[in-house]
């Protein structure tokens, strides 16, 4: 009897774990194991819809791609020969404007080479020598260059370079007593400036 009760008293935990009786789960008669339904490996991809092209997508992208590389290939080609044409019309620009500057001196350098093969006197050569200063001046003065104001002015640093003073008392000081090399300025941009000697007034320094 003790026997009969001790197998009674086992079994009970087995049921409630189980939720009933052992019968009522299904089980392998062969492995005495639960068998479960299968589920297909590929049911999620079964679930995804299809991501593929189709060959008439696959050309209109091609398509698109090509004319697209056609048209880079293009707007380089034509950015070269932009690059090319204002390179060329730059060089133009320079020689014309070189040769319009050059055919104004021609004359002066043609009354420079007859001065050289006159047998006047030295006083003829030197007013043939002024007159080719003139002539260049009127040349240059055509440009809109023009010489540096410079004796009798006020030292200017950004127009003249001062190469050294000297005593004046009829001048007042710090002005321009000599000019030692002209200076000239196209419009209002500065060439070269002028070299001068600047004037020392020690009576006006002491006033």
């Amino acid at each position: 009897m003790s026997d009969k009760k001790t197998e009674s008293t086992t079994l009970e935990p087995l049921e409630i774990a189980s939720g009933g009786p052992a019968e009522d789960s299904a089980t392998d008669p062969a492995s005495n194991s639960p068998v479960y339904d299968e589920v297909p490996v590929n049911a999620a991809q079964a679930a995804t819809p299809s991501e593929s092209v189709t060959r008439a997508e696959y050309d209109q992208m091609k398509g698109e791609r090509d004319q697209l590389l056609d048209r880079i290939a293009r707007l380089q080609a034509e950015f070269e020969n932009a690059r090319k044409r204002g390179e060329r019309e730059r060089l133009e620009f320079r020689d014309y404007a070189t040769g319009a500057v050059v055919e104004q001196f021609l004359p002066v350098l043609d009354n420079f080479e007859l001065a050289l093969k006159s047998d006047g006197s030295a006083e003829q050569l030197r007013s043939g020598v002024a007159l080719i200063v003139k002539q260049m001046e009127e040349v240059l003065r055509q440009m809109q260059v023009i010489p540096v104001p410079s004796v009798g002015e006020a030292f200017d640093p950004r127009v003249h370079e001062a190469l050294g003073a000297v005593d004046r008392d009829d001048m007042p000081d710090q002005h321009v007593a000599e000019e030692i090399r002209r200076g000239y300025r196209l419009r209002e941009r500065l060439l070269r400036p002028a070299m001068v000697r600047v004037a020392h007034n020690p009576k006006q320094i002491s006033e």
